[in-house]
């Protein structure tokens, strides 16, 4: 997938390369990164789903808030990055923000027709004052705290947008779980293809690309976890989200051993 990292002339921060990215607090956009942030995204869904249906909505909203907080704070307490604290304050976002799309549709009854919409403004504004703030939207020049906050809030408000998104798709326009997994998974490869054949900025096309792992891993991981009788596999949410764990946990462990996301 594109990055952002040829296509930032204007930012400052560009002119010491090596030093930014020692600073960085996020990791180098390989193939790895796509897998990873996939793995995270269908994860969040179903340990969301699971932990609803084992405590309680309430309980776990707050479980998942004060989870995400802590995971925030120790992320943004370090000074470079660190695979297993990063990727923590990932997952962590991935349930928090499942769970704030589902509180909107299932606790107040708000229609996936207008969460979708709700987010994608609430995600444009993040991006229009993190713009405005630094005149950069590089992944690659996260080395200030104030650019790390801006940074974490777009991935918030991407993981609320794809869910709300992904299950749009899904129940409403009736693509089912897998049918809506294999469009995304379609269009995921739609800004790789415009950065590499048309033109578009890296930066655009990293956003773009990143937007949609969130419903590409969710759709999956609901597919995998559903009864037969919504055209799932029946495995269930807490195996689902057992495996994945398993998997995030070992490229992680792979990751900070051999530092092949590290420039």
């Amino acid at each position: 997938m594109a990055t952002d990292q040829h296509l930032n002339d204007r930012d400052p921060s560009r002119a010491v390369p090596t030093v930014r990215r020692a600073m960085s607090k996020v990791p180098e956009v390989t193939v790895w990164f796509w897998i990873i942030k996939v793995l995270t995204t269908g994860m969040g869904e179903t340990a969301s789903d699971f932990l609803a249906h084992l405590l309680g909505p309430v309980l776990a909203v707050g479980l998942g808030g004060i989870g995400l907080v802590a995971a925030l704070v120790l992320q943004m307490s370090v000074r470079r990055y660190v695979a297993w604290i990063y990727w923590t304050a990932v997952v962590m976002v991935s349930v928090f923000g499942t769970m704030a799309a589902d509180v909107l549709h299932v606790g107040l009854g708000v229609p996936y027709l207008v969460s979708a919409p709700f987010f994608l403004l609430a995600l444009g504004a993040v991006f229009a004052l993190w713009y405005a703030s630094e005149r950069t939207l590089s992944i690659h020049s996260i080395h200030t705290r104030r650019r790390e906050a801006f940074y974490w809030a777009t991935v918030l408000a991407t993981f609320a947008l794809g869910t709300a998104a992904g299950d749009l798709t899904a129940i409403p326009l009736g693509l089912g779980y897998l049918g809506s997994g294999v469009m995304f998974a379609v269009v995921i490869a739609v800004p790789a293809l415009a950065h590499w054949r048309f033109g578009l900025s890296a930066i655009a096309a990293f956003w773009s690309a990143y937007i949609v792992t969130r419903p590409l891993g969710a759709s999956f991981a609901d597919w995998m976890a559903v009864p037969s009788a919504r055209g799932g596999l029946a495995l269930g949410l807490g195996p689902v989200t057992l495996y994945w764990t398993i998997a995030i946990l070992a490229l992680v462990g792979y990751l900070a051993a051999t530092r092949r996301d590290i420039a």
